[in-house]
C-alpha cells in the first residue's frame, strides 16, 4: 500500500481523541514546530507509546524511522499507508536514509527517536542518523521530551489508564557547521551536540511538568 496523505490526517484525528479518552495527556509548547521547511524532530524513547504520541501531537505530519521487522507485524500495513520509513538498525541503511532525505528536501517532516531503542529516556547515548540527515540537508532539529508513557511493569508495560501523559516539544535549533573538522569527527561532534541538547530538553521537561523519568534512570 503506497503512502496515503488523507489517510496520516484520519489516523492523527482518530488518535487524538483515542490519547484523551485514555490518558491524561497534553502537549506543551506545540508552537516551537516550524511551520514550513524541512525539520527532524527527535524524541527520547522510553515506552511503546511514545511514537503513537509525537506521530499523532506534533502540528506536522511526520514520517519516522521505524525498524524494519514491524512492517512484518500486524502494524506493517498502517506503518506503509502512513508513509514511516523501514530501517535496519543494525546496519547503516542507505535506501532507509535516502527516503529519509527525500522526505526533507521536499520540505517534509521526519521522526527520529536517536537512542534507537526503548530505554530510561535520559538520552544518555545516541545513534548518528539524525545528524547525518540535519548535515546533510539542513533541517532544522526539534527536540521533543514525550513524560509519562511507560507503566510500572517491565520494558513493555504501558501507563495506567487516565495516567499522566505530556509531549513536550523544545526550542528548534541548527547544528553547528563544524568547518575544517574531518567529516567522522564532525559527525562525531554533531550526533554528541544533538544527544546534549536532546537529554538537556528531557531534563528541562521533567521539571516543568513533574513527571519523572522511570525510576531508576540516571540523570
Amino acid at each position: 500500500m503506497t503512502y496515503r496523505p488523507r489517510l496520516v490526517d484520519g489516523a492523527r484525528w482518530l488518535g487524538v481523541r483515542l490519547a484523551h479518552l485514555l490518558y491524561d495527556v497534553q502537549p506543551l509548547h506545540e508552537e516551537r514546530v516550524p511551520a514550513t521547511g524541512p525539520v527532524i524532530v527527535v524524541s527520547n524513547h522510553v515506552g511503546f507509546l511514545d511514537g503513537p504520541m509525537v506521530f499523532i501531537f506534533t502540528p506536522r505530519p511526520l514520517r519516522f524511522l521505524v525498524k524494519r521487522s514491524y512492517f512484518s507485524s500486524a502494524w506493517g500495513v498502517f506503518l506503509r499507508a502512513t508513509g514511516q520509513i523501514p530501517i535496519d538498525q543494525n546496519s547503516a541503511d542507505r535506501d532507509a536514509l535516502g527516503a529519509a532525505r527525500e522526505v526533507l528536501a521536499g520540505g517534509g517532516g521526519l521522526g527520529i527517536f536517536p537512542e534507537g531503542t526503548r530505554g530510561g529516556g535520559a538520552v544518555q547515548t545516541a545513534q548518528q542518523g539524525a545528524a547525518f540527515l540535519a548535515q546533510a540537508t539542513g533541517a532544522q532539529i526539534v527536540p521533543v521530551a514525550v513524560l509519562g508513557t511507560k507503566g510500572t511493569g517491565g520494558r513493555d508495560s504501558w501507563p495506567k489508564l487516565r495516567g499522566r501523559v505530556r509531549v513536550v516539544v523544545g526550542d528548534a535549533f541548527t547544528l553547528e557547521k563544524h568547518r575544517g573538522v574531518p567529516g567522522r569527527e564532525r559527525l562525531r561532534l554533531s550526533t554528541e551536540e544533538l544527544r546534549a541538547r536532546l537529554a538537556a530538553h528531557v531534563q528541562a521537561a521533567t521539571r516543568e511538568t513533574g513527571l519523572a523519568l522511570p525510576e531508576g534512570t540516571p540523570e
